[in-house]
């Protein structure tokens, strides 16, 4: 996970540990801290990124393509996530291989859409999704 804010990284935490699937989180604060953190760990790369849009340093968008610029760190599905939801930006992460772009929510829809994502990334078999369902809608999760 690469995210710069404090809570939304403890939130993730918590939704982590009550869900009935074994998982292991590395978390990052800033774009910069993930790019070294994706070079050092090329060879063990995690299987799903939560990725926040607005990140000091280098942004979500600056990172996603330095991703996928490079064969070695394109392996995890990268989820983008930010305050808002806008065509113009959806359109830039799917055209650097996001899979699912969402707005940053409270804990509760924070929770629905990580369950949301999980669901629909198993479902897919970790296949990268049509534009049309790109972008994730809380409300509608």
């Amino acid at each position: 996970m690469a995210v710069d804010n404090e809570n939304d990284r403890h939130f993730f935490e918590r939704i982590l540990e009550e869900m009935d699937i074994n998982t292991r989180l590395a978390s990052v604060a800033d774009g910069e801290k993930l790019i070294h953190y994706f070079i050092k760990n090329s060879n063990n790369l995690p299987d799903i990124l939560f990725m926040d849009y607005n990140m000091p340093r280098i942004n979500g968008l600056q990172c996603l393509s330095e991703i996928s610029l490079n064969e070695k760190l394109r392996h995890p599905p990268v989820i983008i996530y930010s305050t808002s939801l806008q065509d113009k930006n959806a359109d830039l992460f799917y055209d650097k291989g996001a899979y699912y772009y969402g707005r940053k929510t409270k804990l509760e829809a924070l929770k629905k859409y990580v369950h949301h994502i999980l669901a629909l990334m198993i479902d897919n078999k970790l296949i990268e999704p049509e534009r049309k369902v790109f972008m994730v809608n809380l409300v509608e999760v």
